[in-house]
């Protein structure tokens, strides 16, 4: 599990959480570094240290609730999105909250995946809209990811409909000009802005049909500040999708097992072999 919240850690990443959980571990005046303590690490290593001394109204810790619970609500009714581990609304770094995922390592990535993940992404804008009326600056870092994502999947991976199977990368390093023409710009453009407006419906489809358990996610993440994906599991029940890593540790599984009851049923062959050879010894 540890492993699979921190990828791409260089050893020296690794060995700085293995540090800054004893030190957790220290500050609690406890004899182990336990679990809690890596997490708790992991959390200070990708999103900075908790900014206690932000001091926010009533209305701003809603807001802020009401953002990082639509990106958890989106989180769990896309099949493709990473699994949630937990959402926070404490600051850390420049973040007034955050929603943790596991990520999926994937070999390969389809059109679906991408879109699953961009709709995650606009969960929290279209939260806001829904439920508070306005829109604030809170989404910027998701609408810049997302943005940069519908751009990669038209111009780069030929994944619009306007322009499929066509990729205008261009790796030379001293080339200043685009590698398509201004009105094929003008179509990218048209392509980004139409596909982020769809998932941006969509998101606010899926909140609009999940109110209550938005709503119910956001008071208990103003309660409590940090909630789990046990916490949001009890109040949308079980996803009815299995994680990438999940399916691929539940096929080593059963491999496992498999070798274990070959070995076994070879062992007690060999074992009955023996038994016979001595009775007719015996005999």
């Amino acid at each position: 599990m540890l492993a699979r919240q921190t990828p791409g850690f260089s050893g020296a990443d690794i060995a700085n959480v293995c540090n800054e959980a004893a030190l957790i571990a220290a500050r609690h005046d406890s004899k182990t570094v336990g679990k809690q303590d890596f997490l708790d690490a992991v959390d200070r290593i990708i999103g900075g240290l908790e900014k206690k001394t932000k001091v926010m109204t009533e209305g701003e810790k809603r807001s802020i609730a009401l953002h990082e619970a639509g990106h958890a609500t989106i989180s769990w009714f896309c099949q493709y999105a990473d699994p949630l581990v937990k959402v926070s609304i404490v600051p850390r770094g420049n973040a007034l909250g955050a929603a943790w995922y596991m990520p999926e390592e994937r070999q390969l990535t389809t059109k679906e995946q991408m879109l699953d993940e961009m709709c995650s992404l606009l969960g929290g804008r279209a939260a806001e809209e829904l439920f508070t009326g306005h829109i604030s600056t809170g989404a910027m870092n998701d609408l810049e990811r997302a943005t940069k994502s519908a751009f990669g999947m038209i111009a780069y991976a030929g994944m619009s409909d306007k322009l499929p199977n066509i990729c205008y990368y261009n790796n030379s390093e001293y080339q200043f000009q685009r590698p398509y023409s201004e009105t094929t710009a003008r179509m990218i453009d048209e392509e980004v802005m139409k596909m982020i407006n769809e998932q941006y419906a969509r998101a606010k489809q899926i909140l609009t049909e999940n109110k209550e358990g938005h709503n119910r996610l956001a008071e208990l993440l103003i309660e409590r500040e940090v909630i789990f994906a046990e916490d949001v599991e009890n109040i949308f029940g079980k996803r009815p999708w299995i994680s990438r890593a999940q399916e691929i540790m539940e096929a080593n599984a059963r491999e496992a097992d498999e070798a274990a009851k070959a070995v076994a049923e070879a062992r007690a062959a060999r074992d009955a072999q023996e038994h016979e050879e001595d009775t007719n010894n015996n005999l």
